[in-house]
């Protein structure tokens, strides 16, 4: 089974068709299609490795829906100093199902 590793939002994803990852925002709504060109491997019976991207390797998808993470509580405390903060923060992210690799 064929699989990559590519490379959005400054993060790394393994990932094979048929599967469906979670992804920094991407511009887009559910149905559009996108492809992803920093491809940096290409695994399989005959592995490729790039240098550092595979030339020619591109993989595509589906932008499946648009959300948000769970809520993350950010607490910054001083001790001895009385101060004290607390936020939430809720990162958005893309679900996007892979629908082919080539390379």
């Amino acid at each position: 089974m064929a699989y990559a590793v590519i490379r959005t939002g400054g993060k790394q994803y393994r990932v094979a068709e048929g599967d469906t990852v979670q992804v920094e925002l991407l511009t887009g709504n559910p149905g559009d299609k996108v492809k992803f060109d920093d491809v940096l491997m290409i695994g399989g019976d005959s592995p490729k490795f790039g240098a550092p991207l595979v030339t020619g390797a591109a993989v595509e998808g589906e932008i499946v829906q648009h959300g948000r993470g769970p809520k993350l509580i950010v607490f910054k405390f001083r001790k001895r100093k009385r101060s004290r903060r607390k936020a939430g923060h809720r990162q958005g992210f893309t679900a996007v199902k892979i629908t082919g690799v080539t390379g």
